[in-house]
């Protein structure tokens, strides 16, 4: 992770959510597909913080106040959308979703999720990369997606 700020760093989060909605919209206008106001509003809730959420708890967010809420197919149809444009990824050890930084480029997905906070980080590292890649040429394998899981404690949470 080169040249971008971390969650623990101090940091105006507001703009974290601005650049990710003005990426998503230039992306989705870029490649004719429709982002609606409800995959708008999902993704606006997926980086309301640096931690994954869960469906539910969009879904949660959605029916608040809403005199006709929104039922969990329609939250999940949002989240296959927003995860095949690589607007969000899906962190399958905890069944929650955070979103990308880098939406608009094919790469590896490495996450460092902390256990207590949940903060999670994505990061991207050149040699995790290439020793993966060199795994997986030793044995004949083409790799077409990844996406690897560390859990442990974050800065915040071990000095605690």
């Amino acid at each position: 992770m080169t040249g971008q700020l971390t969650p623990y760093t101090p940091h105006n989060h507001k703009r974290c959510i601005y650049d990710a909605l003005h990426k998503a919209q230039t992306l989705c206008r870029d490649r004719g597909v429709r982002l609606t106001a409800l995959r708008e509003k999902v993704l606006e809730l997926v980086w309301q913080s640096h931690c994954p959420v869960g469906a539910y708890e969009i879904l949660a967010e959605l029916t608040q106040g809403q005199s006709k809420p929104a039922q969990p197919p329609t939250v999940y149809r949002a989240l296959d959308f927003l995860q095949e444009q690589g607007l969000v990824h899906r962190l399958s050890s905890i069944n929650a979703y955070i979103g990308c930084s880098r939406p608009n480029t094919q790469h590896n997905s490495c996450f460092l999720i902390c256990t207590k906070c949940r903060t999670t980080i994505e990061i991207e590292h050149p040699t995790i990369d290439q020793s993966l890649q060199g795994c997986a040429i030793d044995h004949g394998f083409t790799i077409t997606d990844t996406s690897i899981e560390l859990a442990g404690l974050c800065t915040n949470c071990r000095t605690k």
